[in-house]
């Protein structure tokens, strides 16, 4: 059996997790495979733009080597973290070019969490479906339009590029390389060993309206318009009744909502009836057209849209997944 080199690229202020993480994830697969030779499995090699100590986040280091020469990666899989530093790491470009030279070489390229930005920057994930941490999955898409950012998937593979949410959902992504590699019962079996789901239940919308609103003041106008939107979605809302609602113009409703939310008035009414939509599929117990009344989209057609556009996924196939 050979063994499969994993390159984790780093840079200063990386988010620790998104490189040790996955590399946990590797390094436990050889105790589940039978030993044959030296090294079974995975060899793990951190890398960096200049190599040496390299500091994360939490101030812990992380001893790294340098960035090798493209054709040295033929047959590797190349992660790249995420973290603070990632527009540093931008700004100096040697990573994103590195990137871009490695790519014709490597079995595959990943991302975990922010590390999206500099394959993007790489022009790795142009025209494809990509997935970052859910703060930064509206950034990504601007900075690059040319991309089909998905909110709430936990990872995503287009072709042999790679991408995942926040964190530990790198380890979710690492898990699911792992099952590509040994099949499905060396990445139970390493599941088990780390106490992980081989499959995580639910998406990032779990993190999606209910995180946007612990951003908001408590008691605030947000907040109360947030309660009575609930109460109203299946009603033909636009920004223009809920600024009414609140005796405000829709000029200072917009103001509000990007000053406490970071989301235009439109968005955070899409995400609300967005969340009451999946909680009706989730539930298993109403028809699609039902479904679309109740959550204020009216139709099939707009809630499918809805769903395709944000999440990844149509209705249909979104109960299948999380239907109790």
């Amino acid at each position: 059996m050979t063994t499969h080199r994993v390159l984790l690229v780093i840079f200063a202020d990386f988010q620790l997790l998104d490189a040790t993480g996955p590399a946990e994830v590797f390094a436990a697969v050889a105790e589940h495979l039978p030993l044959r030779g030296d090294h079974v499995g995975y060899r793990l090699q951190a890398v960096s733009p200049d190599g040496g100590l390299m500091r994360s986040s939490t101030g812990l280091e992380l001893m790294t080597e340098a960035l090798p020469e493209p054709p040295s990666v033929a047959g590797c899989t190349v992660l790249v973290a995420g973290g603070y530093g990632v527009q540093k790491a931008m700004s100096q470009g040697a990573l994103a070019r590195w990137l871009a030279a490695v790519e014709p070489h490597a079995l595959r390229c990943g991302a975990i969490c922010t590390g999206a930005f500099l394959l993007a920057q790489a022009g790795l994930l142009e025209g494809r479906p990509v997935v970052t941490h859910w703060r930064y999955a509206a950034l990504l898409q601007r900075m690059f339009p040319g991309l089909r950012v998905l909110e709430d998937a936990l990872f995503v593979r287009d072709g042999r590029i790679y991408s995942s949410a926040g964190v530990t959902a790198g380890m979710d992504l690492s898990l699911s390389l792992v099952e590509e590699d040994h099949g499905r019962e060396v990445s139970l079996q390493v599941a088990k060993g780390l106490v992980m789901y081989l499959r995580r239940p639910g998406g990032q919308r779990q993190f999606s309206a209910e995180l946007l609103m612990q951003q908001a003041p408590e008691d605030g106008p947000l907040e109360r318009l947030v309660r009575w939107l609930r109460e109203h979605l299946h009603e033909p809302l636009d920004v223009e009744d809920m600024a009414a609602w609140l005796a405000i113009s829709p000029r200072t409703l917009h103001r509000h909502c990007q000053g406490a939310l970071g989301i235009t008035p439109a968005k955070l009414l899409l995400q609300l009836r967005l969340d009451a939509a999946c909680r009706l599929l989730e539930g298993g117990g109403s028809s699609l057209k039902r479904v679309a009344l109740q959550s204020g989209f009216a139709s099939e057609y707009n809630l499918r849209r809805a769903f395709v556009q944000v999440l990844g996924v149509t209705p249909g196939e979104y109960r299948q997944r999380f239907c109790r």
